[in-house]
């Protein structure tokens, strides 16, 4: 299958110089390479002049299209007619050698699958247990492993706002468990959701849909949005083999109190893709559950050494709560 891979990048020339290394030594490598770079500097082009790679094609793109989404698209647009699969990749991740042979596999056992991901490993601690195990209060189960449970979701269990749904799935009232929920048990799970920066579709999904300019900039959740929507016209995967570990690098993303109003303002708009016309009650444990994660970020202020960071979100997730009163965002379900 010949693959496209699109890189999004924005001020990060170190980490998507390692990324580009791992890419090289894989087992099966892209039949091109599309860096899409929204820098407002050249050091990024500076790097990749020093150090080549087959197969790269390198775009400084202008203001028009700088921000996640806006690049993302316009990664597309370049896109080689040829390709059967576009992958997408972070630029703070790197890749284990068979990365991309695990992930173009999925498409070989689904032939039906509009999109598959792949499977962060480094972040999580997770261990098998028995089939029939039963989980304490401050862990999560699923498929025969556990991992301990983030006190947002203890508490969120003890309030009866833990989601209904299995990881990878949004819940009427959305606030679901992302695939990174899932275990790292080397299967491949059907999900309605990815993560975009390891991610990969059917070029034919982008002749219907692309990605929302509604998530300007950082575009938190914007893969959500994506996912959701291809989801309602086929099957996404998520293959627990083709790992790669993710590094968050802290340079390029937006301040705190913006980025705490994009998870409140960004997650009404992802929850009502999902659920256009949410019942009572799924409005009541939408909101329930943004308050609660809002004092329980407050709470960071007295119990973290970053004080300021945590009051600066917790701002900026009270202001987006507030101005869904008075200006929603509009929804575009295409």
């Amino acid at each position: 299958m010949k693959f496209s891979l699109i890189i999004c990048t924005y001020m990060r020339p170190k980490p998507l110089l390692q990324l580009l290394q791992s890419v090289q030594e894989q087992t099966v490598y892209p039949d091109e390479i599309l860096i899409i770079d929204g820098s407002t500097n050249l050091e990024t082009e500076l790097v990749l002049n020093e150090n080549q790679f087959d197969n790269l094609i390198y775009f400084l793109v202008s203001d028009n299209d700088r921000g996640l989404t806006k690049q993302r698209n316009f990664g597309i647009s370049k896109v080689s007619s040829s390709s059967e699969i576009v992958c997408f990749l972070d630029d703070d991740t790197v890749l284990e050698k068979k990365y991309f042979e695990q992930l173009l596999q999925t498409y070989q056992v689904y032939p039906e699958a509009l999109g598959a991901g792949g499977y962060i490993s480094n972040e999580v601690k997770w261990e098998q247990v028995s089939d029939v195990y039963n989980p304490k209060i401050n862990e999560f189960y699923f498929d025969g492993w556990k991992r301990n449970d983030g006190s947002r979701f203890v508490l969120r269990k003890k309030l009866g706002l833990d989601s209904d749904c299995p990881p990878g799935y949004s819940s009427l009232y959305s606030h679901g468990r992302s695939v990174g929920f899932l275990p790292p048990s080397g299967k491949i799970y059907q999900t309605e959701m990815l993560m975009g920066g390891v991610s990969s579709f059917r070029k034919k999904v982008f002749d219907t849909i692309q990605f929302s300019t509604y998530f300007e900039g950082y575009g938190l959740y914007e893969d959500a949005d994506f996912t959701l929507r291809v989801a309602k016209m086929g099957t996404l995967y998520v293959n627990t083999a083709a790992n790669l570990n993710h590094y968050h690098d802290a340079s390029g993303r937006p301040n705190q109190y913006l980025y705490g109003k994009m998870v409140v303002r960004n997650g009404w708009y992802v929850w009502r893709v999902k659920n256009p016309k949410p019942l009572l009650r799924a409005k009541l444990k939408w909101h329930a559950i943004t308050i609660l994660l809002t004092l329980v970020r407050f709470s960071n202020t007295l119990t973290t050494n970053q004080r300021k960071q945590s009051f600066t979100e917790t701002i900026g997730r009270t202001a987006g709560w507030w101005s869904l009163i008075f200006n929603k965002p509009k929804i575009n379900l295409k």
